[in-house]
């Protein structure tokens, strides 16, 4: 399993459709030309007007020429990335200086680029742009040029209010980008997670799916295999006593014959098998997913407390096996001496509860268990992993229609207890009502 860091970083390094960035820039572009047009024009306020005009004209240029450059769908590596948003964080400092620094109200889109970074980018390029944006924000605070205002008035804003508007503008930064990080790692992670539920599913299937391929096999086997023994025994007939060819003759009609015996046992397996294969008891079931956990030293008990003769019959699901074993193992790595599982069931519901008797699980993570990479059940280093595997046993068993539930045994027993609750709609097939 890929650690917490590991999926950080490739959650981190998406890369950027070049496309999406370019929209972005022309929104910026339009956007600061008809700020420069009303300040200076309907406001009539004085303002650097070439400078500024420079300055848009440089960011649309730019903006221009990798339009033209690249294809829409390219993507930007790491480093392309850095340098051009590098690049836009730099030109809209630079308007900003010179149109009085921290004063002008549009100084806080300085973290734009920043949340695009830590959004989309790995943390060491984020961590650097997010260093020039305060570079850029403490030079702002010295700007020598005046905010555009009434012609013969110059505002004068205090020290302290500067300084105020520069922490206000360096904790936004800081804290949006950092959220967006968040948001993107943990949506990354859940991607990641949710593929590999997909991929272990798929694999259960397919697994359950053998017995009707070697079905098919056999069938689709039979009829060349039927010419192949008619044409042999012919040849039998006529060249059975040949001195050259006679033993060789004798050998093809025996493996013929062996063939179709093969054939005939896994048409005859699959038939008898196949309600088996395709149906199963509660109690089937959960030997099922109790057998392979019954040679690792700790004792694994059944306990049934519903009518075995009422209980339910359902279609073989491999999500549900694999789900239940998942949290068996995880009971059974956990457990001292004993893992008990409880199996009732009524007209409308059916409960399984799995408890073992080892230390159970720490307060901090049953506030977060079923998430993705929650990696230790308590905090010294005996604790067992607790982390992709339950998050993908508990979407296998909620997409059967369970409800899970974790929590700590009561009592002076210690030790972990999972409810797992169905409809008993869910759970019974329809061919067995």
């Amino acid at each position: 399993m890929a650690s917490h860091h590991d999926i950080g970083e490739i959650g981190a390094s998406r890369r950027l459709r070049l496309e999406t960035l370019i929209r972005l820039r022309w929104l910026a572009v339009a956007g600061q030309a008809i700020t420069v047009i009303v300040i200076a024009f309907w406001l009539e306020f004085p303002l650097p007007l070439v400078p500024a005009g420079v300055l848009i004209a440089l960011l649309a240029a730019v903006n221009f020429f990798l339009a033209v450059r690249y294809p829409p769908a390219h993507r930007l590596s790491s480093e392309a990335a850095l340098a051009l948003l590098a690049f836009d964080l730099a030109q809209l400092l630079a308007l900003l200086f010179i149109t009085g620094g921290l004063a002008n109200p549009f100084a806080p889109l300085v973290c734009v680029p920043v949340i695009i970074s830590s959004s989309s980018q790995p943390i060491r390029h984020s961590l650097a742009l997010g260093i020039l944006a305060i570079a850029g924000i403490t030079a702002l605070a010295f700007s020598p040029f005046p905010l555009p205002w009434f012609p013969g008035t110059v505002l004068v804003v205090p020290p302290i209010l500067t300084a105020g508007f520069w922490f206000a503008i360096a904790s936004t930064t800081a804290f949006a980008a950092f959220y967006s990080y968040r948001v993107s790692l943990e949506a990354t992670e859940l991607s990641e997670a949710l593929a590999a539920t997909e991929l272990v599913l798929q694999r259960e299937k397919h697994l359950s799916q053998l017995d009707g391929l070697a079905a098919a096999a056999a069938h689709e086997l039979g009829t060349p295999l039927a010419t192949i023994s008619v044409v042999a025994k012919e040849m039998e007939r006529e060249l059975g006593n040949d001195e050259r060819f006679g033993e060789d003759v004798h050998l093809l009609r025996s493996q013929s014959e062996r063939c179709r015996d093969i054939l005939r046992r896994l048409t005859t397996l699959s038939a008898a098998d196949e309600a088996h294969m395709r149906l199963l008891p509660l109690s089937s079931l959960l030997e099922e997913v109790m057998a392979p956990h019954r040679e690792f030293g700790i004792r694994l008990t059944l306990v049934e407390k519903g009518d075995r003769a009422k209980e339910p019959v359902g279609n073989r699901n491999a999500g549900i096996i694999y789900g239940l074993g998942n949290l068996l193992e995880n009971a059974v790595d956990h457990a001292r001496e004993e893992v008990t599982v409880a199996a009732d069931h009524t007209a409308d519901r059916v409960t399984l509860v799995i408890e073992d008797d080892g230390e159970g699980y720490a307060a901090d993570i049953l506030q977060r268990i079923g998430e993705p990479y929650v990696t230790k059940r308590q905090r010294d280093e005996r604790a067992g992993g607790l982390g992709l595997g339950l998050f993908i046993a508990k979407t296998l068993l909620e997409r059967s229609g369970a409800r899970l539930t974790f929590a700590n045994r009561s009592g002076d027993r210690p030790g972990a207890r999972v409810t797992v609750e169905w409809p008993r709609s869910r759970m019974e097939a329809r061919s067995a009502k």
